[in-house]
Formats: structure tokens, C-alpha cells, sequence
């Protein structure tokens, strides 16, 4: 622990004042509830230990984050009591929310009016919530970053998602935190507190390598301006115990924490995206692909972890 210590005080000392900061980054976070056993999102005591520990984390960090939602985690029997809880705690501390499907539902097995009926079904609690607080539901998050896999599902995906109201929230910064996490939750489990410092050792050297390749990658599409990056994480143990650092990572490297909203007024965010994809990329990929550029591809998280997140899948 006394490396980590060393890493986030030398990150703290080289973080530049506010005023000189021009770099600018939206943190959200994905798969709320939270990334956890269904039996802990479906007990209310454990579920809301799990939120206000996340957010007591949060707090004091100022991070201007949003959080998408995917409200089937929570147990239909708990759902129109215990979400609502939960869905508060995370208003109460500042933090927008936005719609992540019902089921996370993945696009490739299904057809487009199902995959929109699970849109419809991920806002019955989050869309009256927030107007019963002058808030709209406004922001939406594919699941696994998929937009369709053939023309005729993406176009469809798109219309739907519009004629809704809702404004897609892109994602620059992919990172892979959530294979970390799998790994880190699994550690958890064992009690392996040894494996835990691993881990985390290796998930923030794995964003400072994330974050090299992707700098000077996106002001290639600016040319030369890095624009506004929209960071993707989740809502896991991983973070709850890891994101100061990375929050730390992000200050010493120059970046204010601006809102979603904020960032997606760059101008890139109005970049043409014509890509039909399988995979679920960062729209910095998109983009490069829809100009007619090569895509190179951001660093990938260490062997050992990928081995044990097969291992533990």
C-alpha cells in the first residue's frame, strides 16, 4: 500500500491549478444499481450499503459524473420500493442519471423494437423520478457501446432512441475497467487482500496507458485540439475503492471535471459517425473510421488479467 500512497501524493503535486487546466472530461458511470450479485441489489439493506459507500467515495471529489441506469437489477418484488431509494442517494449527491436499458439487453441477439421495448421499460421508475425533481430523462447509454450490428438495425436503434427524446451518451474514454472489476470482485470473494492491491496496482497503470494512446489520438480528429472526453466506468467495488486514484491520475494530467452536458457542446461530439460495427468501440474509432482513417487500437489490460476474468467467467 505504500506505493500507492507514493503514486497518488507524486499525482496530486504535479496536478496543475484550475485556471491552466484545458483539457476537460465527463465521468460517467454505467450499470447502476451496481456491478454485484443479484441477491445484494435485491436486499435493501445490502444494496443501499453498496450506494452509500460508492458515494461517500464520490463525494468529496466533485466529479460532476452521470450514472445510467439499468432497473432490472433490482428484483421485481424490491423494484418500486428499493430503486427509487437508490435512484435518490445518487440525485441527493449530485449525480445525473440516464437510461442504460432495463435489462442491459444486448442488440445482436434480438430485434430492434425489442431492444427498444427494453429502452421503454429501463425509464418506468428513473423518468418519474426525475420530473417529480424538475429533472428530465434525457440521456441514454448503449449497452456494451453496440449500435447494431446491420444498417437496418442501427437506423432503427437511432430513430427509436430519438423519437424518444433521448440524447445518446458517447463514450471516448473505453478502458475495459469492467474486466478489472470482475477480477477485483473475485479477490473480494476470497478475501484476498494481496490480490486486491494487484489489481487495483494494475487498473490505474492500465488508464494512464489508456490515456497516453488516447490524447494524442483524438486531436487528430481536432487537428491538434484534444477535445472534451467522455470517460466510461462502473458503478463496482473495483471503483468504490480505485477511483480516487484514477480521479488523482486525471487531475495531474490537466483535465477539469465538466458535466456530460458540457461535453458533448464540443464541437466533436457533431462529428459524422457512419460506422456499422459488431463490436462496441469508442466513437474516437468511430469517427477515425467514418473519415476513412486507419482505427489503431488503445492498449489492452495486462495477460494475467485477462487470463483470470476468463477464468472467473
Amino acid at each position: 500500500m505504500l506505493r500507492i500512497a507514493a503514486l497518488v501524493a507524486s499525482l496530486t503535486l504535479l496536478a496543475v491549478p484550475a485556471a491552466a487546466q484545458t483539457r476537460s472530461l465527463a465521468v460517467t458511470f454505467d450499470d447502476l444499481p451496481y456491478q454485484a450479485a443479484d441477491a445484494a441489489l435485491c436486499d435493501p439493506k445490502a444494496a443501499m450499503a453498496l450506494t452509500n459507500d460508492f458515494l461517500r467515495m464520490l463525494k468529496p471529489l466533485k466529479s460532476n459524473a452521470t450514472a445510467f441506469v439499468n432497473e432490472g437489477k433490482v428484483c421485481e418484488a424490491q423494484r418500486p420500493t428499493l430503486l427509487p431509494r437508490i435512484e435518490a442517494a445518487w440525485l441527493d449527491a449530485g449525480v445525473d442519471l440516464g437510461n442504460h436499458t432495463f435489462s442491459h439487453l444486448n442488440i445482436h441477439t434480438t430485434t430492434a423494437e425489442a431492444w427498444l421495448a427494453d429502452v421503454d421499460r429501463g425509464e418506468i421508475v428513473t423518468r418519474p423520478l426525475l420530473k417529480a425533481r424538475g429533472k428530465t430523462l434525457r440521456y441514454f447509454r448503449h449497452p456494451f457501446l453496440f449500435l447494431g450490428e446491420t444498417s437496418e438495425k442501427k437506423a432503427a436503434m437511432a430513430e427509436g432512441l430519438q423519437a424518444r427524446g433521448y440524447t445518446v451518451a458517447p463514450v471516448t474514454l473505453d478502458n475495459n475497467d469492467w474486466m478489472f472489476a470482475a477480477v477485483y470482485r473475485q479477490a473480494e470473494a476470497a478475501g484476498d487482500e494481496a490480490l486486491k492491491a494487484r489489481v487495483g496496482e494494475a487498473y490505474v497503470a492500465h488508464m494512464a496507458a489508456v490515456l497516453d494512446f488516447f490524447e494524442p489520438y483524438s486531436a487528430e480528429l481536432t487537428a491538434g485540439r484534444e477535445p472534451a472526453q467522455v470517460l466510461l466506468l462502473h458503478a463496482s467495488s473495483l471503483n468504490r475503492d480505485w477511483y480516487p486514484k484514477i480521479h488523482a491520475l486525471y487531475l495531474a494530467r490537466g483535465y477539469r471535471f465538466v458535466t456530460l452536458d458540457e461535453a458533448l457542446k464540443d464541437p466533436i461530439y457533431s462529428h459524422a459517425e457512419t460506422t456499422v460495427k459488431k463490436a462496441g468501440v469508442s466513437w474516437l474509432h468511430r469517427w477515425t473510421a467514418s473519415d476513412g482513417r486507419k482505427v489503431r487500437w488503445e492498449p489492452e489490460p495486462p495477460d494475467w488479467i485477462v487470463t483470470a476474468y476468463k477464468a472467473a467467467s
